[in-house]
């Protein structure tokens, strides 16, 4: 682990908006926020930028973003610090964990933005949008809470949009090119880092809202999705994308585009990646040089 990830992990443990594997939380969100506004939860929010934009548009509500990589909870925290957002904390955790630290009905909205589509089907479960996550969320969402999905994935969009109509969930917005649209909520304006990265290559967002029903279906209904499933679309290399293939994280805690991404997009998207195979040639001088000098005495 590098020296700068280590002192961020030692500072992390000083920020007062920032709880790390807590106990006895249920309930007690109230008390930690000092007032009775009401809750909506970013899960795997990386570094913090949709839960800083949300705390900024809607200073009547509060925020928190939810992930379990330390170095990257520390950049949303330090920046909420810094800019003095009393609305924001963040909880350092498994989201598979995430029922046992909100009491039924604490938390009105969930936001899920541009989370790892875990493409491959063998891990179908991972998905933030699975029935598996969907029945922790329905047991501390209030009655008729948002769940709301930005992805560039069309995979989870349309996997989210089957889970919705197998397990009686009410849609209640669904754009299927968010920035095609004459008018964009300013919700859904806040970019993240990794929709920046457009990962999926894809060239545009997604987006879901729903609500859980007062009941949720119970095991038979995995049958029924196990065959979603196997129907899921087989054009694309699933098997072969994800975390090590396309991407990694550096010890910042930053996506790093691997030459495989880069040579699957098929251009140079002008942007200086460190494993550029097209010799830089949209970046401008002197800066092209400049990475290429830097790619040499790598190699050396």
């Amino acid at each position: 682990m590098g020296q700068k990830k280590l002192a961020r992990f030692e500072e992390l443990g000083s920020f007062k908006n920032v709880l790390q594997f807590p106990t006895d939380m249920a309930g007690k969100w109230k008390d930690f926020f000092g007032n009775d506004k009401p809750i909506t939860l970013e899960l795997a929010c990386g570094k913090g930028e949709y839960t800083l934009g949300l705390a900024q548009l809607y200073p009547g509500q509060n925020f928190i973003g939810i992930d379990l990589k330390g170095n990257r909870i520390w950049v949303g925290a330090r920046k909420a610090l810094n800019e003095g957002f009393s609305n924001v904390a963040f909880l350092r955790t498994q989201i598979d964990h995430i029922n046992s630290y909100f009491s039924a009905g604490e938390v009105s909205g969930i936001w899920i933005t541009f989370p790892d589509p875990q493409l491959r089907i063998s891990k179908a479960k991972k998905r933030l949008t699975h029935p598996k996550f969907l029945r922790l969320y329905q047991q501390f969402l209030s009655p008729g809470g948002l769940i709301h999905l930005k992805t560039d994935s069309p995979d989870l969009y349309a996997f989210t949009k089957q889970v919705i109509g197998l397990y009686d969930c009410e849609l209640h917005t669904d754009i299927d090119d968010i920035y095609n649209q004459q008018t964009v909520p300013q919700e859904l304006l806040i970019k993240t880092h990794y929709e920046s990265l457009d990962i999926a290559g894809s060239s545009r967002v997604h987006y879901l809202s729903f609500s859980l029903p007062p009941k949720f279906p119970g095991v038979a209904m995995e049958e029924k999705l196990k065959q979603v499933l196997k129907n899921e679309r087989t054009d694309c290399p699933k098997d072969s994308f994800g975390e090590g293939i396309h991407y990694y994280y550096n010890d910042e805690g930053l996506v790093v585009l691997t030459e495989t991404y880069h040579l699957e997009k098929g251009f140079c998207c002008g942007n200086g990646c460190i494993h550029c195979p097209y010799e830089y040639n949209r970046v401008d001088e002197p800066r092209r040089s400049e990475l290429l000098q830097q790619r040499a005495d790598r190699n050396k």
